[in-house]
């Protein structure tokens, strides 16, 4: 019916805080990760692009005429301009993809029959392949640029494998890290700044759902009370049978979102007898058959009146079957057993126990003794047997709080009630 509403000033910054700093938690880490990645991607097109532009190094014009000569003594050339670079090993490949030279420095022998047993890529000219190769903890770049000869044609190809130095990659490293920092700090920063206006919003959020809470449940007592003071004359008889009802829900173990929910059609539970007749309702004597099917509408009326309200959808169960029989026989539906629904049951012992037991203008009040004899006789053909042998248990002290106090008695009771259900800070005077 109601979700628990926060209740102190310390309580609505708690819960802020904790949903605010949750949801902040999960952006920074979206948003760092996706940070993370981000600069990650584009630390390693550097990496291939500085490697690229490496490997272009040995794409020259004496390059071109040793692999189109086949001149050994070019071998210089290529050590020459080996020096000067820091690659891990150089391959040099003629038209055919057969190699003429290769070159892997003091890499390990394991190493170079890993990157030797790397198939050759042939790009296309003015295409070069490029990519990263896993040996062991090595991440090596792997790089085949294509040589062209002074007439355009294709000649050959080179392929360089070369690592990063420890300079680069720690400046990589620090450029990842900063832009994962950075994105985590600016979602933080948000939050904090955000902070302030999320809680006055709640809070007119939270004022407004308690204002909305307590407009419901003083409408609903007013409308209750009115019934009950039409029929017996006297407004007490809700607030008894409601407290009779929590007690015995108390008792059965029954979730505190379905006693809101009892709490709310036991004070209702009434409400369709404001479309019976006044010479059916305030008849002092027995009903004739015609007047008791009246008045066995009262239910169907009931379940119209509060219909279109989803705030009593759930409550509105009791007011529908709160006569209805385990064995079948009661009224509207003729449910039986378990097809009642529980919090229906649990009001339909107290409803009748509270009636058995209350003076009204066509009998006097049943003692305590006799109206659980009835009870009891009744259980397994009207009432749930379990309901009512719970209800045995707890009725004798609740029948001496609760007919022995007095009206503003009942009034506060069943006031404290509702703050346990309904999770309210301040409800509005009972009255």
């Amino acid at each position: 019916m109601s979700r628990p509403l926060p209740e102190t000033p310390g309580q609505l910054h708690g819960m802020l805080t904790i949903r605010l700093g949750l949801a902040a938690t999960v952006v920074a880490l979206i948003a760092g990760g996706v940070a993370y990645f981000v600069e990650t991607y584009r630390a390693e097109q550097a990496a291939l692009e500085q490697a690229t532009r490496s490997a272009r190094h040995f794409a020259t014009p004496a390059m071109q005429m040793i692999v189109s000569a086949g001149r050994p003594d070019g071998h210089d050339e290529l050590e020459r301009l080996l020096d000067k670079s820091r690659f891990v090993g150089l391959q040099v490949f003629d038209g055919d993809g057969d190699q003429v030279y290769e070159n892997w420095g003091s890499s390990a022998v394991s190493l170079i029959d890993v990157l030797r047993a790397q198939a050759l890529k042939r790009p296309e000219r003015h295409q070069i392949h490029r990519t990263w190769i896993e040996v062991g903890s090595e991440h090596l770049i792997h790089v085949v640029v294509p040589i062209s000869g002074s007439d355009g044609r294709l000649v050959g190809y080179v392929r360089t494998v070369s690592r990063l130095d420890a300079e680069t990659v720690q400046a990589q490293r620090d450029q990842v890290r900063t832009g994962a920092l950075t994105a985590v700090g600016a979602v933080v920063a948000t939050a904090f700044v955000l902070y302030p206006l999320m809680l006055a919003m709640l809070r007119r959020s939270t004022d407004l759902s308690r204002s909305l809470l307590d407009s419901n449940l003083s409408l609903i007592r007013s409308l209750g009370n009115a019934v009950a003071k039409k029929d017996s004359g006297t407004d007490a008889h809700n607030y008894r049978v409601t407290l009779y009802a929590i007690g015995l829900a108390e008792a059965l173990g029954v979730s505190a979102e379905d006693i809101s929910h009892l709490v709310a059609g036991a004070f209702l539970h009434d409400v369709g007898k404001i479309g019976i007749p006044d010479s059916i309702l305030l008849k002092g004597g027995s009903l004739t058959p015609a007047e008791l099917q009246v008045m066995q509408t009262h239910p169907v009326l009931g379940t119209e009146i509060v219909t279109g309200n989803p705030w009593l959808q759930d409550a509105a169960v009791i007011i529908r079957h709160h006569h209805e029989r385990l064995d079948g026989k009661g009224y509207p539906d003729g449910l039986r057993g378990e097809e009642i629904p529980l919090i229906a049951r649990i009001f339909a012992v107290v409803d009748v126990f509270d009636a058995l037991t209350s003076e009204r203008s066509y009998k006097s009040p049943m003692g305590l003794d006799e109206a659980m004899q009835i009870i009891l006789r009744e259980s397994g053909s009207h009432f749930d047997p379990r309901i009512a042998s719970a209800f045995m248990d707890i009725a004798p002290a609740l029948y001496v709080t609760i007919t022995q106090a007095e009206t503003n008695e009942l009034r506060q009771r069943l006031h404290e009630a509702l703050l346990r259900y309904f999770k309210l800070g301040v409800l509005p005077p009972v009255v």
